[in-house]
């Protein structure tokens, strides 16, 4: 039987993520996919993912844990090391649902002609309530992944692609760490791959505090209006650009006289709000009294 399955090599890239790495590997193993080639490359994890990815090293094709250069270079040196026939990433805060490599295979070997797959995925938040569900477009093309995020956007962890796909369009941007996995469908599909897509439910991402879709919102939106932007898709995106420029521009602009007006340190809680919705940029700015 394995020999008639093609080989999926899955990489995983994680960093400092114990708490949610040791389901997203039992996730992967207990597919039972004959033809697994499973790796994951670990930034130098200072908690308890060492130990974790350890304690199932005899099941892994390779890993690895040291110092790099974030996500989008984890994947790339996965990439590099993986032989399958099919490939895909998985994140270590993302889990698939039972079957879901089989299906893989199915619909690839179903479908030749198609160099990408995308299923329905899903988001739960730490109490495993449901708080989004993606089914993705009915066809996906060029024109629609400009349209990303106007609703043609689909779930990367419900994705995989075929090798060729992956030696004409790859590999991942690593100037790119928020949205590079829009840049890389984006050059899949102006190298003229063909998109599957199938109403299959195949996989869960947790939504949590230091997940970057929860942290960063705002500077996905803008990082990926900037990669769109980029690939031609301007005129898709330039509304979204101008509304987040002109939030940041205001913050920048009004910074010195929140931090110098005592009044607004009553204010403090709201501030506090502020900095947890937009992490990345208030982490640089926000005053040292806010932070107490």
């Amino acid at each position: 039987m394995q020999q008639n399955l093609p080989k999926i090599s899955v990489v995983t890239p994680s960093f400092n993520q114990g708490e949610f790495l040791e389901k997203t590997i039992n996730s992967v193993l207990s597919q039972n996919y004959p033809n697994l080639e499973y790796i994951i490359i670990d930034g130098g994890s200072s908690d308890s993912s060492v130990e974790i990815i350890k304690k199932y090293e005899k099941h892994l094709s390779y890993w690895v844990s040291e110092k790099d250069g974030g996500q989008s270079q984890a994947i790339n040196k996965g990439m590099a090391k993986s032989t399958g026939k099919i490939l895909t990433w998985l994140n270590s805060d993302d889990w698939y649902l039972p079957g879901t490599l089989h299906r893989f295979a199915e619909l690839f070997q179903q479908n030749p002609n198609h160099g990408m797959l995308v299923g329905t995925g899903r988001m739960v938040d730490e109490t495993g309530k449901e708080t989004y569900y993606k089914v993705p477009d009915s066809e996906i093309n060029l024109h629609r992944l400009y349209q990303w995020l106007n609703g043609a956007d689909f779930m990367q962890p419900s994705s995989a692609f075929s090798r060729k796909a992956w030696e004409l369009s790859g590999p991942i941007d690593e100037s790119i760490h928020i949205s590079l996995d829009v840049d890389l469908w984006l050059r899949m599909a102006k190298k003229g791959i063909k998109f599957l897509t199938v109403d299959e439910l195949f996989s869960e991402a947790l939504s949590h505090q230091n997940a970057k879709t929860t942290a960063f919102q705002n500077l996905m939106i803008l990082d990926c209006s900037m990669v769109i932007a980029q690939h031609g898709g301007k005129e898709y995106v330039e509304k979204q650009m101008i509304n987040m420029v002109n939030k940041f521009s205001w913050y920048e602009k009004n910074y010195q006289a929140i931090i110098s007006n005592p009044i607004l340190k009553l204010l403090r809680p709201i501030i506090k709000l502020l900095a947890k919705n937009d992490h990345q940029y208030w982490s640089e700015v926000i005053p040292p009294w806010v932070k107490k």
